[in-house]
């Protein structure tokens, strides 16, 4: 099989990238904007991915066409896997243009492609932020209505509403996933984990954000479980596709308690303070949960534990410590 991956260079996109190429005998074409969150082309070099022979990189910005030579030299893909995105929810507060650009008109170009190439499946990976806040006791399901409450989530939900008209409108295979919070080796220091890292090997205080006094809960999903849950689906799934799915973490915590656990990881003292931050900046919720119910009766299963993935990243980013400086 061939596939397309965009949004490789980032975080998510280049372990998908090492999981094709640890698993499967296939292909991979990867297009990346190498926007600030990308790191260059690091990533890839760092798992081997950058000059492997089953890898073609091309640097593009996908808010624009693919056409000419470009797309010639990228060819008929089998399946396009659209990871690349805007994901940082301060970010999008601050500035909704280039999410919405990205998301949205970026999205709307890679299903332009698809509609010229023909791919067997499209996958768009989009986030739990669109159903918005999960009371305790909530988890949504994968057509549950949505109630995006800042820009970044919008975008996604607009961004997998264009990817349902194209599948109504041209007959294309689609295939939805929702995502909760995803960590792994090589992540961004503006996402928690790093965050809280820094924070704990600097001896600063770290800000947990919560509502009434309760800090914020995210369930969370290691990288490569991400990447696996992917990949079933592309596998499992029957041709003339057209549905959601959402990809759920193994464990559920409270900002405070998961930043208490990295501390002890690190054998380090956590300092911190709590701040009612959502009384004066809305749009950030208390908790999101999804029903991973589907894509276990499906048969996929998690083949990496929770606590052993949490302990892997941290001793190995301490270890290389530049990802945490970069």
């Amino acid at each position: 099989m061939k596939i397309l991956v965009t949004g490789a260079a980032g975080f998510l996109g280049h372990h998908f990238v090492e999981h094709i190429l640890k698993t499967t005998d296939h292909d991979v074409t990867i297009i990346d904007k190498l926007t600030y969150a990308s790191a260059g082309f690091d990533r890839l070099k760092d798992i081997g991915a950058y000059e492997h022979k089953r890898v073609k990189v091309f640097t593009h910005d996908f808010r624009l066409p693919i056409e000419g030579s470009l797309a010639d030299e990228i060819g008929e893909p089998d399946w396009i896997v659209h990871i690349g995105a805007e994901t940082h929810v301060d970010n999008s507060i601050r500035d909704p243009y280039p999410f919405v650009m990205t998301n949205v008109v970026g999205t709307m170009y890679m299903l332009e492609f698809a509609k010229k190439v023909k791919p067997q499946k499209f996958l768009y990976f989009s986030t739990d932020e669109v159903f918005g806040d999960a009371p305790k006791g909530t988890a949504y399901k994968e057509w549950d209505r949505y109630n995006s409450r800042n820009p970044y989530a919008a975008s996604k939900a607009g961004g997998e509403e264009l990817c349902l008209a194209y599948a109504n409108s041209y007959g294309m295979n689609m295939i939805i996933t929702h995502t909760m919070n995803i960590f792994g080796e090589r992540q961004h220091k503006e996402k928690f984990i790093p965050i809280v890292m820094n924070k704990i090997r600097k001896g600063e205080v770290l800000e947990i954000h919560c509502t009434n006094g309760d800090p914020a809960s995210r369930s969370w999903i290691h990288a490569r479980n991400a990447s696996s849950a992917v990949m079933f689906l592309l596998e499992a799934t029957q041709p003339g596709v057209r549905d959601k799915f959402n990809i759920t973490g193994e464990v559920e915590f409270n900002n405070l308690d998961l930043a208490q656990e990295i501390a002890k990881i690190m054998n380090k003292d956590l300092k911190f303070q709590l701040v009612d931050y959502y009384a004066d900046r809305p749009g950030h919720d208390p908790r999101y949960m999804l029903d991973g119910t589907k894509l276990r009766d499906m048969g996929w299963e998690m083949p990496k534990n929770f606590d052993a993935s949490l302990r892997k990243t941290i001793e190995w980013t301490l270890e290389r410590e530049r990802w945490l400086d970069w």
